[in-house]
């Protein structure tokens, strides 16, 4: 699924313009990405957490040959899904 097809479902389901459903769908993915930015989890209740995780810095090898390269420390977003979602996903094609 792509943004547009978002878009295309608010669409569908509300009747708002697409140009206006384009544009919640980027403020919302926006607001997400800018929140994520600032080191803060998102929280969603009933879909799940977005976490901003440390890693810290570590020896790796280069698969092709072999030779030890150091990995730089960074950041990396994590989703842990609720509950619900999980249930969700893993019925049998039928949202409650």
């Amino acid at each position: 699924m792509r943004k547009v097809d978002i878009a295309n479902d608010l669409y569908e389901k509300i009747g708002i313009p697409k140009k206006e459903a384009s544009e919640i769908v980027e403020i919302v993915l926006d607001t997400i990405k800018e929140t994520l930015r600032k080191g803060d989890t998102v929280k969603i209740a009933g879909f799940g957490n977005f976490v901003v995780r440390n890693k810290r810095e570590r020896k790796g090898r280069n698969p092709k040959t072999g030779e030890e390269i150091g990995i730089t420390p960074r950041r990396v977003v994590t989703f842990k899904p609720s509950q619900i979602f999980k249930k969700d996903v893993n019925s049998d094609g039928k949202m409650e």
